[in-house]
């Protein structure tokens, strides 16, 4: 028994409390209208004519007449047979009314009680059964566990409020298994990406220290390794932070233009544009959007930097923005190898690279992740497409300023 379930009521005891209760309430009326009516019909005096003491009152005419009285004595002998006899008559009529009714009475109580404790009995079972379902969801809520989210309640039966109520749960319960699997993932998939760049400086310093005699020019190198992994660690670790604090939602909201946002990315980015080399064609019409403006300029960043990092050689690229449906859009669409249909999906999720090397220096794996959170912070959303030649099309639609605003 859990601590303070002894001084509470279960809800299958109050139902059957209050099914027997209304059933009580329901037969005292039906007894009380019953009792009144025959109590009514009984009050009823018949007629002398239909009386059953009538034929007495005439034979005691007739022996007061065959007395051969005065007719003054005549008369009062008559007048006092009829009274003496009606009066007992009323009697006898009372008699039995009283009776009838204290038999009515003490029958239907019996009865109403008998009936009570069938309907409490019955009350008992019928609520258990409709609670049967409940019990099985809080059994199931009992069991669920971060290790133990795979099981469902499967409710079968009618689809009524308990049916709704238990596949609402059902489905909470893959929801949170599916948020707790993610989670698990990102950690190890950010512990492991974090290692890889502190496993680098561990290397190149052990290596550089290891030999005997160490020149300028080894440690030099050894500084500059070294330096590239601190680089990519921090790269990550912003990332990540990028992404947490889009998760917990926008911050404070602006007025920013997406297209202003896009020119500043690919000027940024103009170095990695000419080392490629790729060809970048660029339709930027105003994009007005309210947002975060570090979230919506972090997203806008990546989008560009993605498609022109996972690109090829003599590659191209194309930034279009605008408004859309009453939405600011951005839309990123980069040359490169073809992506499997099936992987298209993935690449939403942290550290999906279409190469399963760890440690790549193509990005830390964040870039789409990002910009998918971001996007549904702020009440948009992003999609992604295969293109049949090769390369990736992003789209993302954020909310406009609202034309009274």
């Amino acid at each position: 028994m859990r601590p303070g379930s002894a001084g509470r009521r279960p809800v299958r005891l109050r139902l059957t409390l209050v099914y027997s209760g209304l059933f009580l309430a329901a037969g005292a009326a039906l007894l009380g209208v019953t009792y009144g009516l025959v109590a009514q019909s009984l009050a009823i005096t018949p007629s002398a004519a239909n009386s059953p003491a009538s034929k007495y009152v005439d034979q005691a005419r007739q022996a007061c007449k065959s007395e051969n009285l005065p007719p003054a004595q005549l008369a009062k002998c008559e007048d006092v047979a009829a009274q003496s006899l009606n009066g007992v008559s009323k009697a006898s009529v009372a008699y039995q009314r009283s009776q009838t009714l204290a038999h009515l009475l003490d029958y239907s109580l019996a009865s109403l009680a008998a009936i009570a404790l069938g309907s409490t009995w019955l009350g008992w079972i019928v609520a258990g059964r409709a609670l049967r379902p409940v019990q099985a969801i809080t059994a199931a809520a009992r069991r669920a566990s971060e290790e133990n989210l795979g099981e469902r309640i499967a409710l079968d039966g009618p689809d009524d409020e308990l049916k709704e109520l238990a596949d609402t749960f059902d489905a909470m319960l893959g929801r949170l298994d599916a948020a707790f699997a993610s989670q698990r993932r990102f950690v190890a998939n950010a512990s492991h990406e974090l290692r890889t760049p502190l496993t680098v400086m561990r290397t190149a310093i052990d290596v550089t220290l290891a030999k005997p005699g160490r020149t300028p020019t080894q440690l030099e190198a050894m500084a500059g390794e070294v330096r590239q992994a601190v680089d990519r660690a921090e790269a990550l670790i912003e990332a990540l932070l990028t992404l947490a604090r889009s998760d917990r939602g926008a911050g404070p909201r602006e007025r920013l233009d997406v297209a202003v946002l896009a020119e500043d990315a690919l000027d940024a980015a103009a170095p990695a544009i000419r080392a490629r080399p790729v060809a970048v064609e660029a339709a930027l019409r105003p994009g007005p959007a309210i947002g975060d403006p570090v979230l919506i300029e972090r997203l806008v960043t990546n989008l560009i930097d993605n498609a022109v990092r996972h690109n090829v050689a003599d590659g191209w690229v194309q930034v279009a923005t605008g408004l859309r449906g009453g939405m600011a859009f951005i839309e990123v669409a980069n040359g490169g190898t073809q992506i499997p249909e099936e992987l298209v999906p993935s690449l939403f999720e942290p550290f999906q690279r279409l190469s399963d090397r760890a440690g790549s220096p193509e990005g830390t794996g964040l870039g789409l992740s990002i910009v998918r959170s971001v996007a549904v912070a702020h009440g948009g959303h992003a999609t992604v497409r295969a293109r049949p030649a090769g390369g990736l099309e992003v789209s993302v639609l954020l909310p406009a300023p609202q034309a009274n605003g």
